[in-house]
């Protein structure tokens, strides 16, 4: 079969859900696989579900067949394997669907809110470049014919213009060098990993992934838990799917704090994973047996807050870039303007 990257966030939760309905019906991975692949158009994904089918008609396990395919995460993998060795394999694929339906919707969210400020910085560089490029040009002849200068403000921006002007090959390769890198950044998972650990210490952006972070931390040792897997597992495998280096390192502390001899929730309160309310909300539901109810809610917390922040975030940004694309362009003119009209209104 021929080697495939890894599958996006909203392909991994379609193909979890799908196959989580087929076993709850009683049809067999290798036969349900048979099913998707009559549902799917592109080639790839025919392949990829070929392979899988074959591998367990050979007689391997199902996440074994997932693991041969190498276009799924590990976290994936490691709970696919324990749904199975404890019977429960449908209910792990569906929760496995909803974590990566909730990443999808993050990662959306996070696209939109960087999308759209991209798109008024360009919109305000086009503006502004064809002010002070083609249109001040044309009020200097006027002021020229008129027997006077221009002010300094708009004497200036003309430099800077003519600067552009002369040298636009090489600002254009600038441009498409930043185009370039955005490219790399939005499409590349490397990029990604990089914009992701950039603004997760970006001090605008910290506290935002940090709440990301500790959502995707009690969501997975939610999913961890219904499948199975003991703390220590859980915390080793949820390690490798936060991507925030704050996380990862509080991770480490709360595994010491457990080698010490501290209970769960204990050690994630020393580690500061969490908020005191959640520590405590974690250390009733610890005692009570139902930590597993109480990490699925403090994950539900975390996505309505990350959501609202990321709401505030976009509705200061958008009134902000219109404000200041309008203050910069009525500087421009005006600082033409007002001394043309002014000369306009002594010979008249």
């Amino acid at each position: 079969m021929k080697k495939q990257k890894l599958l996006s966030n909203a392909e991994i939760a379609s193909f979890c859900r799908q196959t989580a309905l087929i076993i709850q019906a009683g049809i067999t991975p290798s036969e349900g696989m048979d099913i998707l692949i009559h549902d799917t158009i592109s080639k790839e994904g025919k392949e990829l579900l070929q392979g899988i089918g074959d591998s367990c008609r050979e007689g391997n396990y199902f996440y074994q067949a997932l693991e041969s395919s190498e276009v799924f995460p590990n976290y994936v993998v490691r709970l696919t394997a324990l749904g199975e060795e404890s019977g429960n394999l449908d209910s792990v694929l569906l929760s496995l669907a909803q974590y990566y339906e909730r990443e999808e919707n993050i990662s959306e969210s996070i696209r939109s809110a960087i999308t759209y400020p991209l798109i008024m910085i360009l919109m305000m560089f086009v503006v502004i470049l064809v002010l002070i490029v083609k249109v001040l040009p044309i009020f200097r002849q006027v002021f020229v014919q008129l027997g006077t200068e221009m002010s300094p403000l708009a004497q200036s921006l003309l430099r800077i213009g003519n600067t552009l002007s002369n040298y636009s090959i090489f600002f254009t390769a600038i441009l498409f060098l930043l185009i370039g890198v955005c490219f790399f950044l939005y499409k590349t998972p490397a990029g990604k990993k990089s914009a992701k650990r950039f603004f997760s210490h970006f001090p605008l952006t910290r506290s935002f992934y940090d709440k990301v972070a500790a959502g995707r931390f009690a969501s997975g040792m939610y999913l961890a838990f219904t499948s199975g897997m003991d703390t220590y597992q859980s915390l080793d495998l949820i390690s490798q799917i936060v991507e925030n280096d704050d996380m990862n390192q509080k991770i480490e502390r709360c595994k010491q704090e457990i080698d010490q001899h501290s209970d769960l929730p204990e050690a994630l309160s020393k580690a500061e994973i969490f908020s005191n309310l959640y520590s405590r909300m974690v250390a009733v539901g610890f005692r009570s047996g139902s930590i597993d109810v109480v990490m699925k809610q403090i994950s539900k917390n975390y996505e309505d807050e990350t959501d609202r922040q990321m709401s505030r975030i976009i509705s200061i940004i958008e009134p902000t870039l219109v404000i200041l694309l309008s203050l910069i362009v009525g500087v421009i003119l005006l600082s033409v303007l007002l001394p043309l009209m002014g000369i306009m209104s002594s010979i008249g």
